[in-house]
């Protein structure tokens, strides 16, 4: 299959529209649209750029010579999850990682703009209990100079250990969290931006720990409950939890709880569990304040203000990092950044944000 083909395939599907659909959409017939993913005819020049519109791209993707592969995919997603859905989601993080290795591959084999992802050397090498994944989470914290005080931004703070974060703005209707595989010996980590902050850092976290923990556990340890602890643990260390509430308890706030979501960036339930890991309040208790969630239905949307979310910069950085010195010029910055070469020219001048420049 030729390359055109291949993409069109790709773009069709993450755009969710079927063969019909989409002929209907630039005028021709579903027989013309099914010859174009075969590869036995190749669309006329107005209808190429009529496809392009109709899918959401420029009509450089349909014939970008970058092709990854991403392996070991693992979703974080409802069993509901509809195979289109998937495709959808597949497709728009295909499209941002060629556009991501394409960036890299334009520097200089002597410059590395994101470092090669290490974990700590001196992990154990097998974890039978929970106690200690709580350690290897300090662990994790420690080696990269984290400490246990609040982390203001998990995307920067795994962007700069060399993961790969990909935001996706396919609407999933809250049945997909994220994803996790690789490029290569790169980790990708693919959240929605549908979601609210404390989610998206929990499965942020949650990835991670499919990263420090996988081939470490013994057959004991369920590895996605073992991948939450570690999300938990992570985000809000035992020792920072116990100086924050106390290391005991006989009733809690939930304004308590609200207030340490804000701090910490952790859902308030995620704390209840919290509280019960590190022993604090008897699962009894813990039982009792999981009945009021359910009663006040918090266990699907939490009071007040949403933690905020958090965004990417790192890829718009290294464009403009390369253009600076050289690498690239202007028109490949703006067909990475997938927008025109005229909102470009404004964005460069600083007269227009790149989200503005979407809309």
């Amino acid at each position: 299959m030729d390359i055109f083909a291949e993409r069109l395939i790709r773009a069709r599907k993450a755009a969710g529209l079927s063969m019909t659909t989409l002929a209907a959409q630039i005028g021709v017939s579903a027989n013309a649209i099914k010859k174009y993913e075969h590869g036995q005819t190749m669309p006329t020049s107005t209808n190429l750029l009529k496809l392009a519109k109709a899918l959401g791209v420029r009509t450089e993707y349909f014939f970008r010579p970058v092709k990854v592969t991403l392996q070991g995919v693992e979703y974080r997603k409802r069993a509901s999850t509809p195979q289109k859905l998937l495709d959808q989601i597949n497709g728009d993080v295909l499209e941002q990682a060629e556009r991501w290795t394409e960036l890299l591959d334009l520097y200089p084999d002597s410059v590395k703009p994101v470092p090669a992802f290490e974990l700590p050397s001196d992990l154990p090498e097998k974890v039978t209990n929970y106690d200690a994944i709580e350690a290897i989470a300090i662990q994790v914290r420690q080696a990269w100079a984290l400490g246990l005080n609040p982390i203001p931004e998990m995307i920067d703070t795994l962007e700069s250990k060399g993961i790969m974060i990909i935001t996706t703005d396919v609407e999933s209707k809250k049945k997909f969290d994220g994803l996790a595989g690789s490029i290569g010996d790169t980790p990708v980590v693919v959240i929605s931006s549908y979601q609210p902050g404390d989610r998206q850092r929990f499965t942020l976290a949650h990835e991670l720990g499919h990263l420090v923990l996988h081939g470490r556990l013994g057959p004991e340890l369920d590895e996605e409950k073992a991948c939450n602890h570690f999300a938990g643990a992570f985000l809000l260390p035992k020792p920072a939890l116990q100086q924050q509430i106390g290391t005991h308890r006989r009733a809690l706030e939930p304004r308590e709880l609200f207030i340490l979501k804000h701090e910490f960036g952790i859902s308030m339930m995620a704390i209840l569990v919290r509280v019960g890991q590190c022993e604090v309040i008897t699962q009894s208790l813990q039982k009792r304040y999981y009945m009021t969630f359910s009663k006040q239905g918090w266990r699907t949307e939490e009071p007040g203000k949403a933690y905020p979310q958090e965004e990417t910069l790192l890829f718009e950085q290294l464009i403009y990092r390369a253009l600076g010195e050289g690498y690239i010029g202007e028109s490949k910055a703006a067909e990475l950044m997938g927008i025109s070469l005229s909102s470009f020219h404004k964005e460069r001048k600083l007269g227009v944000t790149h989200a503005a420049a979407h809309q």
